[in-house]
């Protein structure tokens, strides 16, 4: 325990590094992620721009991507986060690597819940004289809102996980903090200190995620 009062700025400051990478990766890999999806959705067979080409290109690049494991993905794209970024390391390294890793599973989480929006509905719209896009904006994604919330919901959650990971690439955090100061110390309290902030952290963010989703499901 007197460990862990020594460490409490080291604390703090990963706890706001942990914060600091999910907020970027969810604004960077949340927009890519809806980019994704919804031009799957929008250019599968039947749907509002189809586009056999452009449809199978964004699929295959998906599949491909999201099953790799987070801690080999960092690795497969040092180079392109060196390209971009300037570095292989530290944490706006581990927000690149973060950001593309979600951008994917987003985009896959977003093609299924857009998906749910019942044909009539868009099939009244287009009856109207609505177009494609206006289509998309304002029926498809306002109606799959609630789903699409609890989507994002679940990938904060994997997304807070995955910076656990990030400290293998010196991205902070307090998966580093509880890996340098607590199992390479053989200072559990250290350790659990960091595990016990992480799940507050996704308490908070799967209660706020349902209570919204509710309130918009509501409407």
């Amino acid at each position: 325990m007197e460990a862990l009062f020594d460490l409490a700025p080291e604390f703090w400051q990963a706890a706001g590094e942990t914060l600091y990478m999910v907020a970027l990766t969810m604004v960077f890999g949340g927009a890519g992620g809806f980019l994704l999806g919804t031009g799957l959705y929008a250019t599968r067979a039947g749907g509002l721009l189809p586009n056999a080409g452009a449809y199978n290109v964004l699929n295959v690049l998906i599949n491909f991507f999201r099953p790799i494991p987070f801690i080999i993905f960092i690795a497969a794209v040092q180079p392109l986060t060196r390209a971009v970024i300037g570095t292989g390391i530290g944490t706006n390294a581990a927000i690149f690597a973060l950001s593309l890793a979600a951008a994917f599973a987003i985009g896959r989480i977003v093609e299924q819940n857009l998906l749910t929006v019942r044909p009539g509905v868009i099939e009244a719209a287009r009856s109207m004289g609505a177009g494609p896009w206006r289509i998309l904006r304002t029926v498809v994604v306002p109606e799959a809102l609630g789903p699409l919330i609890l989507g994002y919901t679940f990938i904060v959650v994997a997304v807070i996980d995955m910076t656990a990971m990030a400290g293998f690439i010196g991205g902070g955090g307090l998966g580093y903090f509880a890996q340098l100061y607590g199992y390479r110390q053989f200072e559990p309290v250290v350790t659990w200190a960091a595990v016990l902030l992480i799940v507050v952290f996704v308490q908070v963010v799967q209660y706020a995620g349902n209570w919204l989703a509710r309130t918009v499901l509501r409407r």
